[in-house]
């Protein structure tokens, strides 16, 4: 089973607004998932990031993987950085 932190969108026709779930790979993109840990949106600016780091530390340390704008969003806040540390 492939884990990944990914966005799942949520939010009216032409205003969306995500969130950042671990979810199965194999899921659909807003369907199941197994744990919300923020949300991005994308239509206040600058664009409004709220992070559980604690929770995204845990789920790093199992081995799961950002998808790319995941990855940028975590890079842009400095989780990444954390992490090697």
């Amino acid at each position: 089973m492939a884990v990944k932190f990914r966005l799942s969108r949520y939010g009216a026709k032409k205003k969306p607004f995500y969130r950042i779930v671990v979810a199965d790979e194999r899921f659909p993109r807003d369907g199941r998932f197994i744990e919300r840990v923020g949300s991005y949106d994308t239509l206040k600016d600058p664009a409004a990031i709220v992070l559980n780091k604690e929770k995204i530390k845990a789920w790093y340390e199992k081995g799961v993987r950002p998808t790319k704008t995941v990855q940028d969003i975590f890079r842009k806040e400095g989780i990444l950085r954390e992490l090697r540390q």
